[in-house]
């Protein structure tokens, strides 16, 4: 069977995606219809900038969902060896193929005859899992502690405003590079790290129900237990990572989570917070001298509600914003560890390990480290755009 022209391969990746297509298809009709019930998001679609960052972002999404929840695009066993299929070319034909395989590799295949495509595609998985996910939970640890910093001041302020600074002292690739090396996860140390930041969520939510509702005493006694019994269920199921020095919920756990994993998330919040708190905070003290937050205590509001429910959406704006750009960084710093082999499994198809392991040989075989290189550059690129969108939208609020 002979190797497939540029134009085939363009063809075949086209018709591989076909699950990605349709779905941002989908999205774009939906959202462009009700595009003014949606809030700020529906505003992104006055915006050809956020229009353009939203779609190779949530293309990135898809991608990343079909690649990790179905075998629909993804043509070959990311971590297998082909015979015969080191090195070779985009478009190459497999001279082995069984019934039902696959017949080409796409992008080709790197020094150990893995399927380039696949891994790239597999990689994205790996990005939209950690990225989006480890970015929300900086935030809520961030907004957990600057709102109060920053309405209250003082020494509390004082403290949070210290250890902050202490943590944003370090470099941050260094910071990094600590936190994630065998020795330091060897200690257990990631795993309390999880079991303290990973309650901030749990924190945040009890607060916000008990803010809102605590004159229907009846109503928050219900959304407590069921909220709080589902968070705290998967907090129980991420702190309680296979081989961990926490044993106490084996019995109720929902899953496992694997170890570098866990190690590689818990690193991304840790980092993100202190930052995230300083932007908080900044906004806090700002809003706070605001007449509705001078209304909101005249009618005698609790601090708590004033913080959450007056100061808090009102700070949306640079918060979402910063909320994109931050993912961007995450995503950069998660390519930078798996480039210097850090954190995740070294066989894990993620886009720094498959770039520095195709740069080898970037002077005799570039088809190896470019796809994922591109991949990265374009992500981090959506997220740019999506957030200048979204900038742009929101000023004019």
């Amino acid at each position: 069977m002979d190797a497939l022209s540029w134009g085939a391969i363009f063809g075949r990746m086209f018709m591989q995606l076909m699950p990605v297509w349709i779905s941002l298809v989908v999205l774009f009709v939906f959202s462009m219809r009700y595009k003014r019930k949606l809030g700020l998001y529906g505003k992104l679609f006055d915006s050809m900038i956020g229009m353009i960052g939203l779609a190779i972002v949530m293309f990135w999404v898809f991608t990343g969902f079909f690649a990790g929840a179905t075998d629909m695009i993804i043509t070959h066993d990311p971590l297998s060896q082909f015979s015969g299929m080191k090195n070779k070319v985009p478009g190459t034909a497999m001279s082995s193929a069984g019934d039902g395989e696959y017949p080409f590799f796409l992008l080709g295949g790197d020094h150990l005859a893995r399927d380039v495509f696949s891994r790239v595609m597999a990689g994205s998985t790996i990005v939209i899992l950690i990225a989006p996910l480890a970015t929300l939970f900086a935030f809520l640890v961030g907004i957990t502690l600057g709102l109060p910093a920053g309405y209250y001041g003082g020494k509390l302020d004082l403290v949070l405003s210290f250890l902050a600074n202490l943590i944003l002292a370090f470099p941050v690739i260094l910071l990094f590079y600590l936190l994630v090396t065998p020795e330091i996860r060897l200690t257990g140390m990631p795993q309390y790290m999880a079991v303290v930041l990973f309650a901030f969520p749990l924190i945040f939510a009890a607060v916000m129900i008990n803010s809102r509702y605590y004159v229907a005493p009846q109503t928050r006694n219900i959304l407590m237990v069921a909220i709080l019994g589902s968070l705290g269920w998967l907090y129980v199921s991420l702190i309680n990572a296979p081989g961990s020095k926490i044993t106490l919920f084996d019995t109720i756990d929902l899953f496992d989570v694997d170890g570098g994993l866990l190690t590689v998330f818990v690193s991304v919040v840790f980092v993100n917070s202190p930052t995230v708190y300083r932007i908080v905070r900044g906004l806090a003290m700002d809003i706070k001298t605001r007449d509705y937050v001078a209304a909101a205590q005249t009618r005698g509001e609790g601090p708590w509600y004033i913080m959450l429910w007056e100061i808090l959406p009102n700070a949306r704006g640079p918060l979402i914003v910063d909320f994109c750009l931050r993912i961007g960084y995450t995503t950069i710093l998660l390519g930078t560890l798996g480039f210097f082999g850090l954190g995740l499994e070294p066989e894990s198809p993620n886009w720094g390990a498959t770039i520095n392991e195709g740069r080898k040989l970037l002077s005799v075989y570039p088809h190896p480290a470019l796809p994922p290189s591109f991949a990265l550059l374009s992500l981090v690129l959506g997220l740019n755009l999506l957030a200048d969108g979204l900038r742009e939208e929101s000023l004019k609020d």
